[in-house]
């Protein structure tokens, strides 16, 4: 029998870049992907929670999912779920709430409870929401700051491809909610980047933008800076342009702009973010 499994992402180009790497891992072991509207097994929404917008969105897909479906499993997991685990666990249907450090065991839990569909194809009625493996997946402390990073990248969905090479921020800006949401600052190995890069020239990809919450701040906590990943990425087979998502501006060096002005595949645009005029923030 094979299982069916819903998506929807909220937010930006990294919570984009995960969806579609959980998507390809769970479509390669045989789920079949239908639309959000669908009835499916199993839905699961990537989260936002930058506005109150975007929260009220995820509670109305949340619901929306059960009342399509009152027997699927949904799973949540992005900031959203970082930052209000109790919150989404009270809405019916939810099934289990992932936070930020559990994101490269959604593919082996969802795997796990499609096993346990297939064996119990007919399951009883319940009263709530039930949780994982008989556990309330409540999400309490902050984040390690030596927490791996999920690697992720898109395909499939635009003719370019969002590559996430760093998560997480250590500025604690007054305005910002991302440090509590997705920890703080760490990068993905360069050996990883690379091997993501290549996998999606692999899919005839020609263009890749780089992205993370901070992604000038590559490097910490790895040895290595964001112009030796710029250089690396430059020598990569099969992609024939590279461009860096926002970037803060005093992350942009004279370096890289004149490395970046010499002729690279790296495009020579900054998107630099202005969220606040003030010294003290």
């Amino acid at each position: 029998m094979s299982m069916k499994i819903a998506f929807a992402t909220l937010g930006c180009k990294l919570n984009y870049a995960e969806t579609s790497t959980w998507r390809r891992a769970l479509e390669a072991s045989g789920w079949e992907i239908v639309p959000w509207s669908r009835e499916a097994d199993v839905y699961l929404l990537n989260s936002c929670a930058v506005t109150e917008t975007a929260e009220k969105k995820s509670r109305n897909l949340i619901r929306r999912a059960h009342k399509t479906a009152p027997e699927g499993k949904i799973a949540v997991t992005g900031c959203y779920a970082q930052l209000r685990p109790a919150e989404i666990q009270a809405i019916p249907g939810v099934w289990h709430v992932f936070g930020a450090s559990e994101k490269s065991r959604i593919v082996p839990v969802v795997e796990g409870i499609g096993d346990e569909i297939r064996d119990h194809p007919r399951p009883r009625e319940r009263e709530g929401p039930i949780y994982g493996r008989g556990r309330e997946a409540t999400i309490s402390d902050p984040i390690p700051s030596t927490e791996a990073v999920f690697g992720a990248y898109s395909s499939g969905e635009r003719t370019r491809s969002f590559l996430k090479v760093q998560d997480g921020c250590d500025n604690f800006c007054a305005y910002c909610t991302v440090p509590f949401a997705r920890g703080r600052s760490r990068s993905i190995p360069l050996c990883e980047v690379l091997r993501m890069a290549r996998e999606i020239a692999s899919q005839g990809i020609k263009e890749v933008v780089l992205t993370g919450v901070n992604t000038g701040d590559y490097g910490r906590g790895t040895g290595e800076s964001f112009l030796d990943l710029l250089k690396a990425l430059n020598e990569v087979e099969g992609i024939e342009r590279f461009r860096i998502s926002s970037i803060e501006p005093n992350l942009i060096t004279p370096e890289i702009v004149d490395w970046i002005a010499s002729g690279t595949k790296f495009q020579p645009h900054f998107h630099i973010p202005l969220q606040s005029g003030s010294d003290t923030l």
